[in-house]
């Protein structure tokens, strides 16, 4: 989906985002987990004023870009919220008991639309070089939710 209104956040960090299950267990590729995340996810632009882009989940973990407003909440707490909410909904739907998450998160700032492409590129091969998939388009477990638009100075 192109959202033209996100063009006034072409000067806001556009951040690659990787966070783990809690033991590395397998809760992630499933149809119900993306659905409860990409649900979440896409409210969080309205209620938190973090806009997920791509995102790819593995069993174990999952991938994302994401860009703030300019009044977006703190990523730490933005993090925090939808890995709370989600958690609840994903023991419920997969019968695990808690934790889901681990605490950490990785996040980068991508500074370049060459550094973007590369990112994307690698995490939609890792369901191919983990033997989950043939080719990366084959992998349900993907999609977009915004049209982040990057732009980079330069």
């Amino acid at each position: 989906m192109h959202l033209s209104h996100l063009q006034p956040f072409s000067k806001q960090p556009l951040l690659f985002v990787t966070t783990c299950t809690a033991g590395r267990r397998p809760l992630l590729a499933a149809k119900t987990s993306q659905e409860i995340l990409a649900e979440i996810w896409a409210k969080s632009a309205t209620l938190d004023g973090w806009y997920v882009g791509h995102y790819l989940l593995m069993p174990d973990h999952v991938h994302f870009f994401a860009m703030p407003n300019i009044e977006a909440k703190p990523l730490a707490a933005w993090m925090k919220g939808w890995k709370s909410i989600s958690a609840r909904r994903i023991a419920a739907a997969s019968q695990t008991a808690p934790p889901v998450w681990q605490g950490d998160y990785f996040d980068h700032f991508v500074r370049s639309i060459a550094a973007y492409r590369q990112k994307w590129e690698y995490v939609q091969h890792n369901p191919v070089r983990k033997e989950l998939c043939l080719q990366s388009a084959d992998w349900p477990y993907q999609g977009t939710l915004h049209d982040l638009n990057p732009r980079f100075a330069g």
